[in-house]
């Protein structure tokens, strides 16, 4: 999911309520003398009161239950469609497939997008097939191969997206402001839990002699190299990011001091090229900038004193 988590909520109670109006347009002037309406409202109903729920709960909507309200429009749609008393009716239905498609590949994780279609897709011709009107298979059959051909394509859009705006180019680690984020809903979770975190940076030793001696490249190439080596040594919860030039930064979840500097141990070993680190625990009450400055602090004692990494 995106790293805001405000506009996946705000856009998905957009879908509801939109599509809510739609039902009680629908309600108000039926197109047919058949057109369902007491299912019509309730749906209606759903789709306004969702709308609303979810805006006014967006700064805690989680990503499960974003999930959640997509699968139940994706079943409030199968029911329309079962409903349904004309071809025209379920074709008519397309726009409502579509928006949930996209929504799911924009918002959520690409193998998730694909899941979410799959859903969609299923339920939907589920319920148009067993509303058997007449002549509405094959241009079902053309909406449905394109939902699940426009949700990947912006699935797939979305993803390259993402990852561009939250890794560095050179060398696959989150960049400053993606670690930030990241950093910061850490920090939250332990001063809620009171589970240890700490956090240090990383600052490489005399790495502008190598560019001066050896050229951008090589500089870029040792880059590549130490991040390549730090990140298979690192846990799956622990967040790398670089932070400037040949700078980097380390949160590491779950974890105190005499543990955050025995992993460093660890990825000191990984590359022969030294580097300096300074290390700092959370505590009750601290901000981000606050046990970074101290780590910080702590970096440049040991650069005074010699002292590089561990």
């Amino acid at each position: 999911m995106t790293a805001d988590r405000r506009t996946p909520a705000l856009l998905l109670a957009v879908l509801y309520a939109v599509s809510g109006g739609l039902c009680l347009t629908s309600v108000l002037w039926p197109m047919h003398r058949d057109t369902p309406v007491a299912l019509t409202s309730v749906l209606a109903a759903i789709g306004l009161g969702g709308g609303c729920a979810i805006w006014l709960l967006r700064a805690r909507v989680r990503e499960g239950w974003l999930h959640a309200a997509v699968a139940l429009v994706s079943v409030l749609i199968a029911l329309l469609a079962w409903q349904s008393v004309t071809a025209v009716g379920i074709v008519g239905l397309g726009p409502a497939v579509i928006a949930v498609g996209l929504y799911a590949a924009h918002v959520f994780s690409l193998p998730a997008a694909r899941a979410h279609a799959t859903v969609l897709a299923l339920l939907t011709t589920f319920g148009a097939v067993a509303a058997r009107p007449d002549g509405f298979a094959v241009p079902w059959a053309a909406l449905i191969v394109g939902v699940v051909v426009l949700t990947e394509a912006q699935g797939r859009l979305a993803h390259g997206l993402r990852t561009a705006a939250t890794t560095d180019p050179l060398t696959g680690v989150a960049n400053r402001r993606a670690w930030e984020d990241e950093a910061a809903r850490h920090l939250a979770r332990a001063a809620r839990t009171g589970e240890p975190l700490s956090f240090a940076i990383l600052d490489l030793d005399d790495f502008k002699e190598v560019n001066d001696r050896e050229g951008h490249g090589a500089g870029d190439a040792l880059l590549r190299d130490l991040t390549a080596g730090w990140s298979a040594r690192l846990r799956q919860a622990d967040l790398l990011g670089r932070y400037g030039g040949d700078e980097f930064v380390l949160c590491l979840p779950a974890t105190d001091g005499d543990g955050a500097r025995g992993i460093l141990a660890q990825l000191d070993a990984t590359h022969a090229f030294a580097w300096t680190v300074g290390v700092a625990s959370a505590q009750p009450g601290d901000t981000l900038a606050a046990v970074l400055a101290r780590a910080d602090a702590d970096l440049y004692l040991r650069k005074r004193s010699g002292r590089t990494a561990g």
